[in-house]
């Protein structure tokens, strides 16, 4: 299983929100310090905050902050809906599976306990919890910051 680049990029960006709370954070922040496309982040946040996680604020020093405690957002629920529907294998949507062994398979049983399993895991993991070592990757997050600016300066130089 993978998870996949929206998921990956909800979750940095609400990390980073975390990280770097109370300040206002913009999308152009965050894409500089993952190095990550801007366009794919504004996809990110808009649906970020139009699903409650994140604020956005208008204006010159406008940006987005967490709308919610970072304890009170799991990775789990974060998941779930990036990566909706969880259909590992096609006998879990009854609208799609062609499978003539449905409910007599150990196979689909054994996946569907694994996933219960992972997102248990995930359900138990806050944003927080990610964050508690904010000072390492604070540190890590910036030094990537000044690298890609670094680096846009040598484009625009050599153009």
């Amino acid at each position: 299983m993978r998870l996949t680049q929206y998921s990956n990029f909800a979750l940095r960006t609400l990390q980073f929100l975390a990280l770097r709370a109370p300040e206002i954070v913009t999308v152009d922040d965050v894409a500089r310090a993952h190095k990550i496309s801007r366009a794919h982040l504004v996809k990110v946040a808009y649906d970020l905050s139009q699903r409650g996680y994140i604020e956005t604020l208008r204006g010159r020093n406008g940006g987005m902050r967490l709308a919610r405690k970072a304890e009170d957002i799991t990775v789990g629920e974060i998941i779930r809906w990036t990566e909706a529907p969880l259909e590992l294998v096609e006998c879990f949507n009854p609208d799609t599976n062609t499978c003539p062994l449905q409910g007599h398979c150990h196979l689909s049983r054994g996946i569907q306990r694994a996933l219960r399993a992972f997102l248990s895991v995930l359900d138990d993991l806050t944003i927080a919890d990610i964050t508690v070592n904010r000072g390492a990757l604070l540190g890590l997050l910036e030094t990537s910051t000044e690298e890609a600016k670094a680096e846009a300066l040598q484009h625009s130089g050599a153009q």
